[in-house]
């Protein structure tokens, strides 16, 4: 019988499992957790041990009453239970180190910018929110934008007009040209139709209109296929992707610090300037 101590090694054929997969890409580890149990047999106490954490919190993980969004904690789950690489790429992290080779791999704690790691973009709304409330510019790259500043009621809309006395807020948004091959395609990976996905691109556009006189705003079209979903409040930027069969709000949301040497914040605004600079201004 295995001990506490005892490292874990799941069988290559469970990090394979369906159900093992979509854990991992949903960041649920409270179901991974259940399924080393399952597939390995081991006990909260030997996971504990494994990943750093005490029984206790191991207990409220499984359990739902806890939910891991930390990068670095995610970092010593994978290296606790030994993943391999192809479930740590599904969990969004970088291969193991490969000590063979004799060359030291990436290492993450060098580049501090992904500072929090969210589940969806309903994770991170309240801190969106919070720092848009105050923030001096925002940038939003999207791809019709109505739930991020187009409705009365998307997430940062009430952030948009300032008190009195607050500095006028810089507002730059990039949204698909209604009229590209690329809003086509998109509306085929999520099951709409192309006419549909231009209407709301063109409804987002009318509802920013409404606020030319209370911010400093510009809108612009751009037309390649949509990767990013970017949200930066002055010299914070979360970001989440599109893909087949999901919108960018359910992707998880990477909260990018801004650092000195930091590659991720500068790629990601680079891009952004670069859209701006070849997109259509419409407002």
């Amino acid at each position: 019988m295995a001990t506490a101590l005892a490292p874990i090694a799941l069988p290559e054929w469970a990090w394979q499992r369906t159900e093992v997969r979509e854990a991992l890409r949903e960041r649920d580890i409270g179901a991974v957790f259940r399924r080393v149990q399952q597939y390995g047999g081991a006990s909260q106490a030997r996971i504990a041990t494994a990943v750093a954490m005490t029984q206790a919190r191991v207990n409220e993980v499984i359990n739902g009453r806890r939910e891991i969004t930390r990068l670095d904690v995610y970092e010593r789950i994978a290296d606790g239970l030994n993943m391999p690489d192809d479930a740590r790429h599904l969990l969004g992290l970088a291969p193991a180190r490969d000590t063979r080779s004799g060359e030291r791999a990436f290492d993450l704690a060098t580049f501090p910018e992904v500072v929090q790691v969210y589940a969806t973009q309903a994770a991170a709304s309240q801190d969106i929110q919070q720092l848009a409330a105050s923030a001096r510019q925002l940038d939003v790259l999207a791809v019709r934008g109505l739930g991020l500043v187009g409705l009365k009621d998307s997430l940062l809309r009430s952030s948009l007009t300032r008190r009195e006395g607050q500095q006028t807020l810089q507002l730059r948004v990039l949204l698909l040209d209604p009229g590209s091959p690329a809003l086509a395609v998109r509306a085929a990976e999520i099951g709409e139709s192309a006419e549909s996905l231009a209407s709301g691109v063109k409804l987002a556009e009318a509802r920013l209109r409404e606020l030319s006189s209370v911010c400093d705003l510009q809108v612009y079209r751009y037309e390649m296929r949509p990767t990013w979903r970017i949200i930066r409040l002055d010299d914070t930027l979360f970001v989440s992707s599109f893909d087949v069969g999901w919108e960018g709000h359910e992707s998880a949301t990477y909260k990018v610090m801004e650092t000195p040497n930091g590659p991720l914040y500068r790629g990601f605004q680079r891009m952004f300037t670069s859209m701006v600079e070849t997109g259509n201004r419409t407002v």
